[in-house]
């Protein structure tokens, strides 16, 4: 695996017809939104479970590429083997002397040992040596600071949150199905919104990424990942949801050349048409600009979409 020496921000863009691209529990899963200004909104954490489902999907559980927080793991698990490969007794007294003579908490790691397991966390699990992960439950393989950080992602312009009614001509029960004399009718609601061109941001620290062992390799699949996550998440309640523009700036140097706010500035979004009175409703309304004339010194840009 090639070490990375080189510090990366990027823009993603993406949009969502038809669709609810990130559902707030709180709110009865309707699409998030700033009620301030009414953007939309979609979490990082949302973006980095579609991150992690391709990696799953494309690396098929190859070692070094499994995921740690996947749907119904259960992590003090998966802790407690990274210790049974490292040969660690968790029931014994520490192996070195300089860990304690005897145990603290029987099934707990202690010294040295979590250091241990927490490598070996990293060496296993994509997502944690690239997001990081708190591993400080069960026996304890303590906290990581991952090398790629996402923003949330806000849309460009006001989205509008529509509540559709939807049947379904069947009934669960058979007494559902006496009440209503045989109609057989079950009522829902579904929220989505009409379009919406959303963007967010991300950070690659090559510090953070010499201490998980996140290397060349994994950022190129991570670029990967958000090109085509999309591609494999199609569900009826997202709609229609692609990325459009997936701007990467790479810096000369690992603590980089320039703030990444500065680089952000560069990015401009706007109506292709200043004078459309009819809402956006395609990625095609809106014109993605780069102000290459202002980019800083030991700045390569790289459009990866």
């Amino acid at each position: 695996m090639s070490k990375l020496n080189n510090r990366y921000d990027f823009v993603l863009i993406f949009d969502v017809k038809d669709g609810n691209p990130n559902g707030d529990p709180d709110a009865g899963n309707l699409p998030r939104l700033d009620p301030e200004t009414s953007q939309g909104l979609v979490t990082d954490v949302c973006l980095k479970r579609k991150i992690r489902n391709y990696v799953l999907l494309t690396k098929d559980n190859a070692p070094g590429f499994d995921i740690f927080v996947k749907e119904k793991a259960i992590l003090n698990n998966l802790i407690d083997e990274a210790y049974s490969k490292q040969g660690i007794d968790l029931k014994q007294p520490p192996q070195d002397k300089e860990d304690g003579t005897k145990r603290k908490k029987e099934g707990k790691g202690q010294g040295k040992e979590v250091d241990k397991a927490r490598n070996q966390m990293c060496r296993d699990y994509y997502d944690i040596r690239t997001f990081g992960a708190v591993m400080s439950t069960g026996a304890n393989a303590g906290q990581v600071r991952g090398p790629v950080q996402m923003t949330f992602a806000r849309s460009v312009d006001p989205v509008v949150s529509l509540e559709h009614s939807i049947t379904r001509c069947a009934v669960a029960t058979a007494d559902e199905a006496e009440k209503q004399g045989g109609d057989n009718r079950t009522m829902g609601r579904k929220n989505t919104v009409p379009y919406g061109l959303y963007v967010g941001y991300g950070f690659v620290s090559p510090a953070l990424a010499a201490q998980t062992g996140f290397s060349e390799e994994d950022l190129e699949l991570l670029w990967e990942a958000l090109e085509n996550m999309f591609e494999h998440d199609h569900s009826a309640a997202r709609g229609l949801m692609t990325t459009c523009k997936l701007i990467v700036f790479k810096h000369d140097s690992a603590l980089g050349s320039a703030p990444a706010h500065r680089l952000f500035d560069l990015v401009k979004v706007a109506k292709a048409d200043p004078d459309q009175n009819t809402p956006p409703r395609a990625f095609s309304d809106y014109v993605v600009t780069i102000d290459r004339n202002s980019l800083p010194q030991g700045i390569e840009i790289i459009e990866r979409v």
